[in-house]
C-alpha cells in the first residue's frame, strides 16, 4: 500500500483545525482561571510533534515492515517520555498555571493520540503475501 504525505498532513491539518475551533468554542463559556493561554501554542507543539512522528513511522514501514510495530511501540515510548519531560519543565517553570494546562495538554495528548494511532494503522496495512491468503 502506497502511502502519501501530503494525504497525512491535509488530514492532520483539517484535524488541528477543527480541534482548534471547538477549543475556541469551549473556551468562550469556560471561566478564564480554567483556561491556559498556552492553548494555541499546544496546537502546533501537537501539530509539529504528530508530523515528525508520523514521517519516522513511514519511513521505518518502508524498510522494515516486519517490524513495524515494534518501531511504533518505541517511538510511542520515546514520545511519551518526551511529553512527560515538556509537563514536567513547564510546571516548574509556571506554578499558577497547572491545572489548566494539564487538562488542556491530557486532552490534546488524547485526541492526537487517536488520530495518530488510527492513521499509522493504516500506514502498517501490508498486502499479506500467498501462504498468509491461504489460512
Amino acid at each position: 500500500m502506497k502511502f502519501n504525505l501530503h494525504i497525512f498532513l491535509r488530514k492532520l491539518l483539517i484535524f488541528t483545525i477543527i480541534i482548534g475551533v471547538a477549543g475556541f468554542g469551549i473556551v468562550q463559556f469556560i471561566p478564564a482561571e480554567y483556561v491556559t493561554p498556552t492553548l494555541p501554542f499546544l496546537l502546533a507543539f501537537f501539530f509539529s510533534v504528530t508530523i515528525l512522528v508520523h514521517y519516522t513511522l513511514m519511513q521505518v514501514s518502508k524498510k522494515r515492515t516486519l517490524q513495524f510495530s515494534n518501531y511504533f511501540m518505541l517511538v510511542t515510548f520515546g514520545k511519551l517520555i518526551f511529553f512527560l519531560t515538556i509537563i514536567l519543565v513547564y510546571f516548574l517553570l509556571n506554578r499558577e498555571d497547572v491545572l489548566p494546562f494539564a487538562i488542556s495538554f491530557f486532552i490534546l495528548y488524547i485526541l492526537f493520540t487517536v488520530f495518530e494511532v488510527v492513521q499509522s494503522l493504516v500506514l502498517a496495512k501490508v498486502k499479506p503475501t500467498e501462504p498468509e491468503k491461504e489460512k
